[in-house]
């Protein structure tokens, strides 16, 4: 008899983000290791209401439980709390994924916060919405049976929370198998990319000023949406960047791979990263890529190995980095490292982890 999952998750495909990803995969390969996945997506309720969106969508998860095994929130606030309440109505097991730290992309994006990860979780005294926030997903992740993160740094950030670490399982996230011939976008000339919600972590301000100053590539493209759209077409403006750099917006994962297979590099100028799905997505297609030390970037980037690699938002370096990567031996070289890489991230063993953690 199959056993069935409810997977609780914040976002799904066409939604892009690690969360949809996972989801999908789950639904795709799970069946084939006994289990029956049933997907409770956030999407559906996203329309109503704070609040009551949160408890129409415990509703929901609830009513997935009845005849399942267990639930999987895919983060520890926005399903998290739902999931959790619904798992304990119906008296089954919660497990919860942990994709980034909630509390300190609220505290980013709303609150004011301007410290690092790293400094943020050694900190205690914050404004009181984001001390809130914090309380509110470390009760969370401690109500869960395991609590899975993707990095080796993400495990490192739920241990500052406060979780034991024998709860904690690492399950890496899976490098995409390409196998269809992707669409080449209708540019005449080459161009770097960057692709991302547009937050402030994700530093697409210092990408824009590193970019005036070099020559060619022709164009950078920025695929992806969010807050801080209207003052980077601002900053494009005042830079003297226009006709340069394109925001396609959110697209289709297809064109998104398309857009990306066909750069000269991938320039992620981040200084928050759990274990990127899309840098392991830009090595799949053979698009080097350029970014930062940061989160758990490094255990997928050696700098001049698998990748350039620069200090956050040093607009020098970024020129360096996208210069240097233009010699067409050390490109061909990064790019033979890089799928070599991937044995390490197949979906066959993030599959294995998974259900290794469930059963």
């Amino acid at each position: 008899m199959k056993k069935v999952l409810v997977v609780a998750t914040p976002l799904y495909p066409p939604e892009a983000g690690g969360p949809a990803t996972f989801a999908k995969v789950l639904e795709e390969e799970l069946p084939a290791r006994g289990f029956e996945v049933r997907t409770v997506k956030f999407g559906e309720v996203r329309h109503l209401p704070k609040l009551i969106r949160h408890i129409a969508y415990a509703r929901r998860v609830r009513e997935a439980l009845r005849g399942a095994d267990a639930v999987l929130a895919l983060d520890p606030v926005s399903v998290g709390v739902p999931a959790l309440w619904a798992a304990r109505r119906a008296k089954k097991p919660f497990y919860l994924r942990v994709g980034g730290d909630y509390a300190w992309e609220q505290g980013t994006q709303r609150f004011g916060i301007t410290d690092t990860l790293d400094e943020f979780v050694t900190r205690r005294h914050f404004p009181l919405p984001v001390r809130l926030l914090r309380r509110v997903q470390l009760r969370t992740a401690l109500a869960a049976s395991t609590v899975m993160v993707q990095s080796r740094y993400m495990k490192n950030i739920v241990i500052a929370w406060g979780i034991p670490e024998a709860k904690i399982r690492v399950v890496p996230n899976a490098a995409p198998e390409v196998k269809q011939t992707l669409p080449r976008p209708q540019l005449e000339g080459a161009y770097l990319v960057s692709i991302g919600r547009l937050v402030p972590w994700k530093g697409m301000e210092g990408l824009l000023k590193a970019f005036t100053g070099i020559a060619a590539p022709q164009y950078l493209v920025i695929v992806g949406d969010g807050p801080e759209r209207e003052r980077l077409e601002k900053t494009v403006r005042n830079e003297g960047l226009s006709g340069r750099v394109i925001f396609t917006g959110n697209l289709p994962h297809t064109e998104t791979l398309g857009y990306l297979a066909h750069a000269e590099a991938l320039v992620l100028n981040t200084r928050y990263e759990g274990l990127s799905h899309l840098l392991l997505e830009s090595l799949a297609v053979g698009t080097p890529v350029l970014t930062t030390p940061a989160g758990g970037n490094p255990e997928l980037i050696t700098d001049r190995v698998t990748g350039l690699v620069f200090p956050y938002d040093d607009v020098n370096a970024m020129r360096e980095a996208v210069q240097t990567v233009r010699d067409p031996a050390l490109h061909a070289e990064l790019i033979k490292n890089g799928k070599a890489l991937l044995a390490r991230f197949t979906k066959e063993k993030m599959i294995d982890d998974v259900v290794a953690t469930l059963t």
